[in-house]
């Protein structure tokens, strides 16, 4: 028997690209992973991930994509090397967004969709930050299907709403507030932190001391 057929199989956690071919891409990315961890930060079944190699069929390696972003539901948040989806109950990411840079054309983006109709993602998203173009697909009974009316679009699955009115793509929570920027939800923060103060300074004037 050859020793090659006892050898483990190795899924590596890395497949050796960056992960973005340009700081706006990489600001892209992050700025979507990350809104998303914030939108479902209270719900610890849900996996939100950047760049992560995803393995959708035990025992091939070979066969495997790194989503830009994906979300999987009904999986806990919690540090992976890469995604297995046999070691994840088979539940593949049900939404991907990816952030073509000016190396990655149609031809790849497509070459995705072929993947991801394949391994049943549910909605995918594909947003040009150069060009300001939002494209859309979502899963029905025959497959990954274009959507039309992507400019004013609320996913299904996230809730949340797509606006290219603007310069640039906006994109809205169920709730109606605006994914904002890390620096903005800093601003936001320091806003709020410095209103705390002054009430708390009133109050002393007034000989009331705040609650801890």
């Amino acid at each position: 028997m050859s020793t090659s057929e006892n050898r483990p199989i190795t899924y590596p956690n890395s497949n050796g690209k960056s992960l973005a071919e340009n700081t706006r891409e990489f600001r892209w990315i992050t700025f979507i992973k990350e809104n998303l961890e914030i939108l479902f930060s209270d719900n610890p079944q849900v996996f939100v991930a950047r760049n992560l190699l995803w393995y959708p069929v035990e025992g091939h390696p070979e066969i495997c994509t790194s989503p830009d972003v994906m979300v999987v539901f009904d999986r806990p948040k919690g540090d992976r090397g890469s995604y297995r989806q046999w070691e994840e109950d088979n539940i593949p990411p049900q939404v991907v967004f990816e952030i073509p840079s000016p190396e990655n054309g149609t031809q790849t983006m497509m070459s995705k969709l072929n993947f991801y109709n394949r391994y049943r993602v549910k909605e995918y998203y594909i947003y040009s930050p150069d060009e300001n173009t939002l494209a859309g697909f979502q899963r029905d009974t025959e497959g990954m299907s274009f959507i039309k009316e992507i400019g004013t679009w609320a996913s299904p699955r996230l809730g949340i709403q797509f606006d290219l009115k603007s310069e640039t793509l906006e994109i809205y929570r169920p709730d109606g507030k605006k994914f904002l920027s890390s620096v903005e939800l800093y601003q936001r923060a320091e806003r709020e932190y410095q209103r705390a103060e002054r009430l708390a300074a009133q109050l002393r004037d007034l000989g009331v001391e705040p609650e801890a």
